[in-house]
C-alpha cells in the first residue's frame, strides 16, 4: 500500500450515516442491529482511514479495531439490549428512549476516579471549567473545540464527553483561566492538553491554546502534553492535511521556546502503527524536536495478544518514539465487556515485556488510573507461604505515596484497585488511612487538597510552622 491510497480527505461515520459507507453491506443484519441499538448509549463515530485500512473485514466481529470502534451488543447486559432494541426498533418512543439510556448510562459509572468531585480546582469557591488537577505538578486542560475525536473508542473513559451529557462535560472556550491560574501556581510542571482529542482542531485554533503557555510569566511550565488518537486514526493530520506542515512548524515554535512538547499517542493494536502513513506521522512528529509517547489500556476482545504488544513497542522504538504505559481498563463504560483480571493483566505485560529490548523497556505496566493514583502491578510473590499482588504507586494524591511498595491479597479474578484486599492481616492499605508499619497518625493517608493560591499566599505558609 502506498501513502497515496490512503484518504486524503476525512471522511467520517456516524449512526445517522454508516449505513452510506460500503463497508455496512459486508455486516450481518444483527451487526447492524447492534450498532443502531447499543449507539443510543455509547458514542459512535468512524471515519475512512479506519475502515478501509485497520479494519480485516474478513474477521469481523473479531477483528481487533471493529471490536474497538463498533459497538457490540454484548456490551449491554442482554435485559437491557432487549429493553433498548425494543424502544429503537420498534415503538420508537424517544422519551421511553431517552429515559432507560439515561438510566443505563448513570448505571455505567460516567466519571470515574474522582474527575468531578475531587480533580476540578476552584478559585474562590468556584469550579474552574474545563480544567482538572489530580497530581500537583499536572494540569489537564480540556479546549471545547477538542472536544471529539477522529473516531470513537467504544472502551473510551471520556465516554461522557461525546453524549450529551452536559453537566458531566469538561470544556473550556478559550485559555484565559488557565493561564491565570497556572501562574499562581508556580508548582505546575506539566499541562496536558486533552478531550476528547485537541488534534481534531486545525493547527490555527491547537495555536491559540498552546502559544500562551510560552509566555516568560509561565516559565515554570517545562512540558506541554497533548493527548491525542490521531497518530492511529488519522495520522495524515500530521503528514497530509491542508495545515499539517503548519502544524510541524507549531511543534518547532514550542520546542524552540525551551519547552518539551510530548504527544500522548493513544495506540490499541500493532496494526495501527503497520501503515506506511502512520509510521510517516511519526517520523514527521519527532524530526520537529517533540517527543512522542506511546500508551494505551490492555483491553478484552482487542489487545489481549503480548505478540502484538512487544510487535507496537518494537516499531515505535525504530520510529523514535517511546513505550510509556500499559494501563488496566478502567472500571467505566461496558466495564464487564472489555475488564480483564489483574493477574491475566500482569501476565500479558511480563510475556510482552520479555520480548523486546531495554529500549523499549521504558513501558510501565500494568498500571491503574484508580481514585488516589496510577497504581502499577509489580507482580506476584509468595511471602511467608501467603500469594500476593507487589503494587506501588507511579503518581499519586499524595506525593508521599509515590513508588511506595506495598501488597494485596492475590485474587485471580480482581478487575480493580477497589476489588483488592491489603494483605498481611492489615484491614485498610495505608492510603485509606488504615493501619501500617510506619503510620504517624494516619498522615499519609491524608489526601493533598488543591487549592487555587497565590505564590505570595505560598511563600507565607511556608515561613509558618507546621500546624500539624
Amino acid at each position: 500500500m502506498t501513502l497515496d491510497a490512503t484518504p486524503a480527505k476525512f471522511k467520517p461515520y456516524t449512526r445517522q450515516s454508516i449505513q452510506n459507507a460500503r463497508q455496512w453491506q459486508w455486516m450481518s443484519p444483527d451487526l447492524q442491529e447492534a450498532v443502531q441499538v447499543v449507539s443510543h448509549v455509547l458514542p459512535f463515530r468512524t471515519n475512512e482511514y479506519v475502515m478501509d485500512h485497520l479494519i480485516d473485514w474478513n474477521n469481523i466481529p473479531d477483528d481487533p479495531i471493529y471490536r474497538l470502534t463498533f459497538p457490540h451488543r454484548d456490551m449491554l447486559p442482554a435485559r437491557e439490549y432487549e429493553q433498548l432494541r425494543d424502544l429503537v426498533l420498534y415503538k420508537k418512543d424517544d422519551a421511553a428512549i431517552a429515559k432507560l439510556v439515561h438510566d443505563i448510562r448513570m448505571r455505567m459509572n460516567p466519571h470515574p476516579a474522582g474527575q468531578m468531585t475531587h480533580n476540578v480546582p476552584r478559585v474562590n469557591d468556584a469550579p474552574l471549567k474545563g480544567l482538572q488537577h489530580k497530581y500537583k505538578e499536572t494540569v489537564l486542560f480540556f479546549p471545547s473545540a477538542g472536544q471529539t475525536c477522529h473516531a470513537y473508542c467504544t472502551f473510551c473513559f471520556r465516554w461522557p464527553q461525546f453524549v450529551g451529557m452536559e453537566e458531566m462535560k469538561f470544556d473550556a472556550r478559550e485559555c484565559t483561566e488557565l493561564v491565570s491560574y497556572l501562574a499562581t501556581h508556580p508548582d505546575v510542571t506539566d499541562v496536558l492538553i486533552t478531550g476528547g482529542d485537541p488534534m481534531i482542531m486545525n493547527t490555527r485554533s491547537l495555536a491559540e491554546f498552546i502559544e500562551p503557555l510560552l509566555a516568560p510569566e509561565l516559565a515554570h511550565i517545562q512540558n506541554i502534553r497533548i493527548g491525542t488518537k490521531s497518530v492511529a486514526y488519522w495520522p495524515q493530520r500530521y503528514v497530509s492535511d491542508k495545515d499539517s506542515d503548519d502544524l510541524m512548524r507549531l511543534f518547532e515554535k514550542v520546542v524552540n521556546a525551551g519547552k518539551n512538547l510530548a504527544l500522548m499517542g493513544h495506540y490499541n493494536h500493532a496494526v495501527e502503527l503497520r501503515q506506511p502513513i502512520a509510521q510517516q506521522a511519526v517520523k514527521r512528529i519527532v524530526g520537529t524536536g517533540a517527543t512522542l509517547r506511546m500508551q494505551g489500556p490492555l483491553i478484552r476482545h482487542i489487545n489481549e495478544d503480548p505478540h502484538s504488544w512487544a510487535e507496537l513497542w518494537t516499531t515505535g522504538v525504530r520510529l523514535g518514539a517511546i513505550p510509556y504505559y500499559m494501563f488496566v481498563e478502567r472500571d467505566t463504560g461496558p466495564r464487564e465487556y472489555f475488564a480483564l483480571p489483574l493477574a491475566r493483566a500482569h501476565e500479558i505485560f511480563q510475556s510482552a515485556y520479555s520480548m523486546v529490548s531495554g529500549l523499549s523497556r521504558t513501558v510501565r505496566g500494568p498500571s491503574m488510573s484508580a481514585f488516589p493514583g496510577k497504581v502499577v502491578i509489580d507482580g506476584v510473590v509468595t511471602i511467608n507461604g501467603e500469594k500476593l499482588f507487589a503494587l506501588q504507586f507511579l503518581q499519586a494524591r499524595n506525593p508521599e505515596w509515590v513508588r511506595r511498595p506495598f501488597f494485596a491479597k492475590y485474587d485471580p479474578e480482581a478487575t480493580w484497585l477497589d476489588h483488592l484486599k491489603p494483605a498481611f492481616g492489615r484491614k485498610k492499605f495505608f492510603f485509606e488511612g488504615g493501619e501500617d508499619e510506619h503510620d504517624t497518625a494516619g498522615s499519609l493517608g491524608r489526601v493533598i487538597p488543591i487549592q487555587a493560591v497565590s505564590a505570595h499566599d505560598r511563600r507565607a505558609s511556608d515561613s509558618q510552622p507546621d500546624a500539624a
